[in-house]
């Protein structure tokens, strides 16, 4: 009988051993799933913001030229804090300098130019960024192609 009592003893404090590890792993697992779910919804929350960062920035391009200097400044300021916050939650912008990158570029035009390699970028029609390593919005870009490659792809589409 006492054998039987340490024989119970000791499955019981394996079973209690084993369910303290499991909802250790599991306060670990919600805790993770959780952190994503914020990093997400910041994500999508910078996101939706994106088109009042371009209405921001033609806005100063608007101003820039204006009498007004009072009005410049305060739009230069909100401009600058709203930037501000957005670069420390983890918003960048994203390089577009040098060769095309599909991941990150979307090209919206092609133009002929013998100075440059194929596929260099000439100019960026609209800003991309990223959000902690994540592309929330791909650059537009205008890149270099040769004249060969256009009369190709007009070949390609007479056929």
């Amino acid at each position: 009988m006492k054998n039987e009592k340490k024989e119970d003893y000791a499955e019981l404090k394996e079973r209690m051993l084993r369910l303290a590890a499991e909802f250790d792993n599991y306060k670990k697992r919600v805790k993770n799933d959780l952190d994503n779910a914020r990093g997400i919804g910041k994500a999508e929350l910078a996101a939706s913001m994106l088109p009042i960062l371009d209405e921001f920035e033609l806005a100063l391009l608007s101003v820039n030229g204006s009498d007004n200097k009072s009005l410049t400044k305060g739009i230069e300021m909100v401009y600058s804090n709203f930037v501000g916050m957005l670069k420390k939650e983890g918003l960048k912008e994203m390089e577009t300098n040098g060769k095309f990158d599909p991941y990150k570029h979307e090209i919206v035009m092609a133009k002929i130019d013998a100075k440059r390699k194929p596929g260099t970028i000439l100019e960026v029609t609209k800003k991309g960024y990223t959000f902690n390593g994540i592309v929330l919005r791909p650059a537009s870009v205008i890149i270099s192609k040769e004249e060969n490659q256009i009369n190709d792809d007009k070949n390609e589409n007479n056929r």
